[in-house]
């Protein structure tokens, strides 16, 4: 699978102090997948930002093999977006 990020999402990026890195780990290898509407869902995982748990959520759009990431957040509300049975990765 082969990722790309927008410039709009770089820019946020460095807005929100999210790691480039951490972005591409959150698309390459979700802990899960969450749709949102018709073309875009959501990839999202749980890391460390100064000793507390955040959950990053990077909005993608699939084109055959490739994620295309449109807007990355972080947020430290986990139980309000993480689906605990459903579609986990």
């Amino acid at each position: 699978m082969k990722i790309k990020l927008l410039e709009h999402l770089k820019e946020q990026a460095i807005e929100r102090e999210i790691d480039l890195k951490l972005i591409k780990e959150t698309l390459l290898n979700p802990e899960q997948i969450t749709p949102e509407g018709k073309e875009l869902k959501i990839a999202q995982k749980r890391h460390f930002f100064k000793n507390k748990k955040y959950l990053i959520r990077v909005i993608f759009r699939e084109e055959k093999d490739l994620r295309v990431g449109v807007t990355v957040y972080k947020t430290s509300k986990i139980k309000k977006y993480w689906e605990e049975n459903e579609n986990k990765i």
